[in-house]
């Protein structure tokens, strides 16, 4: 397959890893990388140490493209950042935050930035900051999505920008790719089909439950992590969604949790704490929504703990019925993408 993204990252489909906090993982980096995708490490919940750690060990694992992300707006994330720059990371995939400094880094040494976007106001602001493609992320994804569809999103940012669009929220199969590249994008990102893959670090129980669930066991709302999040459908979801007193998170639970957080990144906790509260009321608020859902989300992926964890997955859940291979599931999208393509040749006649 042939696309400015496959051409822009010197990959052989036009299929990226989205960045999935303890499920996009080396080992998973690698795997989709190897299949001729674009990996992305998740460096969420690493500390700086642990990053650059993960970044060697990707490159132990394969000798192709591959990214890493950096969620801006978390805890550590700078950090994590400098040390993406600073081990030349192929691609750099950030969110939630400014990247200019990121794009002029990376630009020096050769290197690709990508921003992950949700509407068009984002997607120009990442473009004049000189990122070399979009993540566009429509309303059915997991965890973080737009206000509108992809069917929609895709073409109104395609239309927007000069730069390459990939494609993000309710593509599991190779008609989803088919779909994504006759909207206007140039390949697709994956979070919900590929944690359910063999190599995925994502906990087994909770692999099988995604295939339990049809499309409609998602739930949405902002009272998670204060973001507006997607997840799994469970009782524990249902529980971690309802709104709290006068809209507020746990703040006691919250606490406890930054200490986790802290402890986990290898950053002071007073730091963290003084930072967090200097950054104003709005921005603690969240931060606290972002504390409790991490533990929450850690507990799922890690531990498949189905009393308190909370997985986020888009609703492409309901198009999942196995659990195959990196590369098998790579080879059966492209197959169904040629498929797609013949049948509408047809149509076309």
């Amino acid at each position: 397959m042939k696309t400015r993204v496959t051409e822009l990252f010197g990959i052989k489909y036009p299929i990226m890893l989205a960045g999935m906090s303890w499920i996009s993982i080396p080992e998973m980096v690698a795997a989709v990388s190897n299949a001729g995708g674009l990996g992305i490490l998740a460096t969420g919940p690493l500390s700086a140490q642990e990053t650059r750690e993960s970044i060697r060990k990707v490159r132990d694992l394969t000798d192709k493209p591959f990214g890493a992300n950096a969620t801006l707006l978390f805890p550590g994330a700078k950090e994590n950042a400098k040390v993406l720059l600073e081990e030349e990371v192929p691609v750099i995939n950030f969110s939630l935050g400014k990247g200019d400094w990121i794009v002029n880094a990376a630009h020096k040494y050769g290197g690709k930035v990508i921003a992950t976007v949700v509407n068009e106001q984002h997607g120009l602001a990442a473009q004049r900051q000189g990122a070399d493609g979009l993540v566009v992320t429509g309303y059915e994804a997991a965890a973080h999505g737009g206000d509108a569809t992809s069917l929609v999103l895709i073409p109104s940012v395609v239309d927007a920008v000069n730069i390459p669009v990939i494609a993000a929220g309710g593509f599991a199969d190779g008609r989803g790719l088919a779909a994504a590249l006759a909207l206007g994008a140039e390949g697709i990102s994956m979070g919900t089909r590929l944690m359910a893959t063999k190599e995925s670090g994502l906990h087994n129980s909770y692999k099988n439950l995604s295939l339990e669930k049809g499309i409609n066991d998602t739930i949405y709302g902002e009272y998670f992590d204060g973001l507006g999040c997607r997840s799994l459908k469970t009782p524990a979801a249902v529980k971690a969604y309802r709104k709290g007193f006068m809209g507020m998170p746990d703040f006691l639970a919250a606490l406890g949790n930054s200490r986790d957080i802290a402890k986990m990144l290898n950053l002071p906790y007073y730091k963290l704490f003084i930072g967090v509260l200097a950054s104003g009321v709005k921005n603690s608020v969240m931060m606290a929504y972002l504390a409790n859902a991490f533990k929450a989300i850690s507990l799922a992926t890690e531990e498949g703990d189905m009393s308190k964890g909370v997985l986020t997955v888009g609703q492409a859940t309901g198009l999942l019925h196995d659990i195959p291979t990196v590369a098998e599931l790579f080879e059966r999208m492209a197959q169904e993408a040629r498929e797609v393509e013949k049948r509408l040749s047809t149509v076309f006649e």
